[in-house]
């Protein structure tokens, strides 16, 4: 059996660790569109950076101490003429705003507290995992996960469950089950406490911050358990993926191949 990729900040996101690799992203993308799960593990597809995602990775540059790297990174993100030469664009003037709130919340300063971008594997299902605790904090029974939304208390639509949290529209209890799981499988014991500390992207900015029950966490990892064995199949190449027809992805690689009745575009 081929011995597992140890894994670094510099490969933690490549293709080969993400091969050998279950994360909690990827197995959400295997729920969302099996075909473009598998591309962009097969390096096939790349999904473009949104917006979104710069947005959430310049406020966790901050939290780990990365941010003048960011910046040097992703130059896109600043004027490059003008009066606003060297300004953050007006899409990510926000962040800054964010971060202030953030800094200036004692307890939420406590929740951060800890070492920043810790990195585990272990295995569940079958499969190994790997994860990246934003803060891990073990000497004080807590790890804590960093997000950016645009707002705390709205209603967000799943499919799944129609109108709920943005916790549950975005798989955080999915994140939080597993990451709990892996950590104990490392240092044995209870879970830890769980915090999701919550910055929204409204002016001025709110914040929270949230835990998932023990209950909800187990039950997550039954649903899980549930989904494993196809997901483990697809990426062996034993099952051929199904395509959502809806995503990125799935547009870009569309051939039609049959007409269909106009009630069915929104079914």
């Amino acid at each position: 059996m081929k011995q597992l990729l140890k894994l670094t900040d510099e490969n933690y996101f490549s293709l080969e660790a993400d091969q050998q690799y279950m994360s909690v992203s990827q197995y959400k993308n295997f729920l969302k569109c099996e075909s473009s799960a598998l591309a962009q593990i097969q390096g096939k597809y790349t999904r473009p950076k949104s917006d979104a995602l710069l947005f959430g990775s310049y406020v966790h540059s901050w939290l780990d101490g990365t941010i003048e790297k960011f910046k040097e990174e992703n130059p896109e993100l600043f004027s490059s003429k003008g009066a606003t030469k060297g300004q953050l664009k007006a899409t990510y003037q926000n962040a800054n705003e964010m971060i202030k709130v953030l800094e200036n919340d004692p307890f939420v300063m406590m929740a951060l507290q800890g070492e920043k971008e810790v990195i585990m594997t272990g295995e569940l299902f079958g499969s190994p995992w790997k994860i990246k605790m934003d803060v891990y904090n073990p000497q004080f029974g807590r790890f804590a996960d960093l997000k950016t939304v645009k707002a705390i208390r709205e209603k967000y639509w799943s499919d799944d469950i129609g109108y709920c949290s943005f916790v549950e529209a975005y798989g955080y209890i999915t994140q939080m089950a597993v990451y709990s799981e892996i950590e104990k499988q490392n240092r044995g014991g209870d879970w830890l406490e769980n915090f999701i500390v919550a910055v929204s992207k409204e002016t001025p900015p709110d914040k929270a911050i949230i835990t998932i029950d023990e209950e909800s966490l187990a039950h997550e990892l039954e649903n899980i358990e549930s989904k494993m064995e196809r997901i483990i199949a697809l990426k062996s190449g034993e099952l051929e993926p199904k395509r959502c027809e809806k995503c990125e992805y799935c547009r870009r690689t569309k051939k039609i191949t049959n007409v269909i009745h106009y009630l069915e575009l929104i079914g």
